[in-house]
Order: C-alpha cells, then sequence, then structure tokens
C-alpha cells in the first residue's frame, strides 16, 4: 500500500501523522511511505530522518494526496484540502464528525473511508487512540486558563497558588474523564483548590482514592454545576460522549454566575463544546470574552506542543495503521471489532451512528456496505 503523510494546515498546527520509527515499521512490511517535505519540521523531525528510514519526500501536498492509497493525518481535512480527497481513498485522523456536516458531505461524495481516531475503542471500550491528546489537552487547560487569568491577559489577576495570606484560585473541572483527570493534576500542581463534577459515583470514588481527597468530587447536577460557577476562576469544560456532539450544560444565561474576567476552557470544542457560548477559536487568535467571562476554545490545543504531542499520538495509532496497511480495511476491522467502531464513513454513507444522529442522518452498518 501507498500510505501518504501531508503537512498539517491548520491554524498552527505543528503536529505530524508519522514519525520515523513508522515509516520504518511501515517500510519493513512492504509499503511505500511518501511524506511531504517539511512535514515534520514543526515536531523537530527533519526530512533526513525520514529518508533515512525509507521515506519518499514528495515536494507538494497534491501529489502525497493523487498518490496514497491512506492518507494518514493529525486533524481532519479544511476547506482548502476538500479538494484533494480521491475517490475510495483511506483517510485515518481524527475526524471530529459530529460538528462538521460539511466535510461529512465531501467524505460520503468521495465515497472515502473515513477512520476516526476519536471513535476507535480497545477491548475494555476505552478510547486508545483519543487518549494521549485528551492528557495533553488536559494538561494544558489549565497551564492556558491560568495563563489568561493574569490581568495583562484579560483575566481576574488571580494567582492560583495564592501566597501566605491569600487563599488560591479555585479551579472547576466538569467531568472526571482523562482530560478532567489531567487537568486536576496540573491545577493540583499549581497549588489550586480542585473541584470535579462528575456523575458517575463509581469515579468519584476512583478520582477520591487516586488523589487521597485533596480533590473535591461532587455529583454533577445543575444545582451544584452553578455552585460552582460561581466560585471558578478556571472552569474547564472536559464532557465527552464518543462521535456524538458535546451536550450544552452551561447557557449564556448560566454564564453571568460567574465571577467577572474569570476563564472558561472549552477542551470539548472538537465535539462542539459543552458551554452554549463556546465557538472555535486557534492558537493565532485563542480567546474572547462573552459577558465579562473569557473563553479559551482552541480545537486543536495539543498542537502547540507539538513534539510531545506527535510521539504520544504516533506510539498509539501505528499499530492500527500498520494493520491497515497491511490487511486492508476490510479484513483489519473484520479483526477487530474497535478498529471497526473507528470507520465514520464508507462508500458513500455514514457508518458511525453517534455521528449520524448527531446530524440528523441516516446510517448503515460497515459489513452492509462491505
Amino acid at each position: 500500500m501507498i500510505v501518504g503523510v501531508p503537512r498539517e494546515v491548520k491554524d498552527h498546527e505543528y503536529r505530524v501523522g508519522m514519525i520515523p520509527a513508522g515509516v520504518k515499521a511501515l517500510v519493513m512490511d512492504g509499503h511505500t511511505v511518501l511524506i511531504e517535505k517539511d512535514a515534520g519540521a514543526g515536531s523537530g523531525i527533519l526530512d533526513q530522518e525520514y529518508v533515512e528510514v525509507g521515506a519518499r519526500i514528495v515536494a507538494e501536498a497534491d501529489e502525497v494526496w493523487s498518490a496514497s492509497d491512506m492518507v494518514v493525518k493529525v486533524k481532519e481535512p479544511i476547506a482548502v484540502e476538500y479538494s484533494r480527497l480521491r475517490e475510495q481513498q483511506v483517510l485515518f485522523t481524527y475526524l471530529h464528525l459530529a460538528p462538521l456536516p460539511e466535510l461529512t458531505d465531501v467524505l460520503l461524495e468521495k465515497r472515502v473511508t473515513g477512520i476516526a481516531y476519536e471513535t476507535i475503542t480497545d477491548r475494555k471500550g476505552y478510547l486508545p487512540l483519543l487518549t494521549p491528546m485528551s492528557e495533553v489537552a488536559g494538561r494544558m487547560a489549565v497551564q492556558v486558563g491560568a495563563y489568561y487569568l493574569q490581568r495583562p491577559y484579560g483575566g481576574r489577576g488571580t494567582l492560583l497558588s495564592g501566597v501566605p495570606g491569600v487563599p488560591p484560585g479555585d479551579v472547576v473541572i466538569i467531568g472526571g474523564g482523562i482530560v478532567g483527570l489531567n487537568a486536576a493534576k496540573i491545577a493540583l500542581g499549581l497549588g489550586a483548590r480542585v473541584t470535579i463534577l462528575e456523575t458517575s459515583v463509581g469515579r468519584m470514588q476512583e478520582l477520591d482514592n487516586m488523589f487521597h481527597g485533596r480533590v473535591v468530587t461532587i455529583a454533577s447536577n445543575h444545582h451544584n454545576l452553578i455552585s460552582g460557577m460561581r466560585r471558578a476562576d478556571i472552569l474547564v469544560g472536559a464532557v465527552l460522549i464518543p462521535g456524538r456532539s458535546a451536550p450544552k450544560l452551561v447557557t449564556r444565561e448560566d454564564l453571568r454566575e460567574m465571577k467577572p474576567r474569570s476563564v472558561i476552557v472549552d477542551v470539548a470544542v472538537d465535539q462542539g463544546g459543552c458551554f452554549e457560548t463556546t465557538h472555535p477559536t486557534t492558537h493565532s487568535d485563542p480567546v474572547y470574552e462573552v459577558d465579562g467571562v473569557l473563553h479559551y476554545c482552541v480545537a486543536n490545543m495539543p498542537g502547540a506542543v507539538p513534539r510531545t504531542s506527535t510521539f504520544a499520538l504516533v506510539n498509539a495509532t501505528l499499530p492500527y495503521t500498520l494493520a491497515l496497511a497491511s490487511k486492508g480495511v476490510s479484513q483489519a476491522v473484520s479483526e477487530d471489532p474497535g478498529l471497526l467502531a473507528g470507520v465514520n464513513t464508507h462508500a458513500g454513507h455514514i457508518t458511525c451512528k453517534p455521528v449520524a444522529e448527531s446530524q440528523n442522518r441516516f446510517h448503515k452498518t460497515f459489513e452492509s456496505l462491505d
């Protein structure tokens, strides 16, 4: 199979879909790997490093897309890339299709087999390809929140750690999954008071044990959410429903309960966000203000730390890339139900039920189309 790795073109997206170790593994399995020139530069990977393990460097993105049977990326294609998608191509990347009907239409029209990192599951039902970037985004959420909490950048002027005689700031996290767990780790490390709102009693027990009671866990309901919002200096949205649009848990009216110049970080923005006032931003223009509350809603947060993110991501994606390249999609997904769950589009149809339901469309199973 010819596997293509284009340079990412989303705003300030410096990650790349393949590392040299992955290229070597693919080449050893008999595949051809095309890397767009300077695709890895943002992650500190030189073209020569790819060449040394058997990749071929291609000067233009169009050539990578047109020649490849499978394109391996990091982020979903944006408008400038739509015309590069080829009929019946395999696209392996984060897709986050639920809030993106326009991209969905393109994939269906071109009969692309779109396999989304974020809906692949493992034997325990976890999301192994979403986990590494959720870890990064969760840790970054408090870091960027603390930055924008500074007065010169629009915030309240609160130091999360406090100082002797002055209490620390409050970080309130909606959701106790991977993002919430990692956000709590960093917030605690910075000396903040940390609260996690979570719906699962079992998960609250796990978090209480993990943090030895240093994090307050509270049942997530509207009453408790409003209470948390009133004291939050940083409010982190960390709610995920695999494949679906994120639930809108905070309305604009609710937002008025927050302290002036407090900061919201919506890590769920890729799936539409869990605040009514969320809209995607970029690293070039990351924050905006609504009713006196700063919103940080960058849709590719881990792209700001690409060296860490690229290697963490490809460590997780490579086994699946190898399976798809060596066995083909049909055999690979027939042998791995978790990989089958990653197939979002195929043969002109949506094959992921949560995506279809989020867009009020019909879906068909992959098996019925193959």
